[in-house]
């Protein structure tokens, strides 16, 4: 049986979408992985491990490895451009959060910079 949103129902259970999935078209995500790729790849040319996770719901993430420590990289839309945010969620309460624009040359670089620092 399908409900009004097409979201598949079955003994009382509903497969719900992530919120943030209905707001963000196919093109926004192809863009996000795209970026992400990019991104992979130049850190892989300076010898840094990474992963790229695709979650079922939610936006990718690009997972850092240095020494001991796991960074997480997401990508958000600003109003100039897409741009690279590295810091935890909480961290905002605390301190101005760590980005780079997605279309530096350099936004490896600045990256690892910043995260080895």
């Amino acid at each position: 049986m399908n409900d009004q949103n097409g979201d598949l129902s079955r003994l009382g259970r509903v497969r719900r979408t992530h919120p943030e999935d209905r707001s963000v078209t196919a093109v926004e995500r192809r863009a996000r992985f795209i970026h992400l790729t990019r991104l992979s790849w130049d850190l892989h040319g300076l010898g840094v491990c990474t992963s790229l996770v695709l979650p079922v719901a939610g936006q990718p993430i690009l997972e850092i490895r240095t020494g001991t420590a796991l960074v997480r990289v997401t990508v958000v839309r600003r109003h100039c451009g897409w741009a690279f945010v590295w810091r935890p969620w909480w961290a905002r309460l605390w301190q101005r959060g760590e980005w780079v624009w997605a279309e530096a040359d350099n936004a490896a670089d600045m990256i690892m910079s910043a995260v080895t620092a």
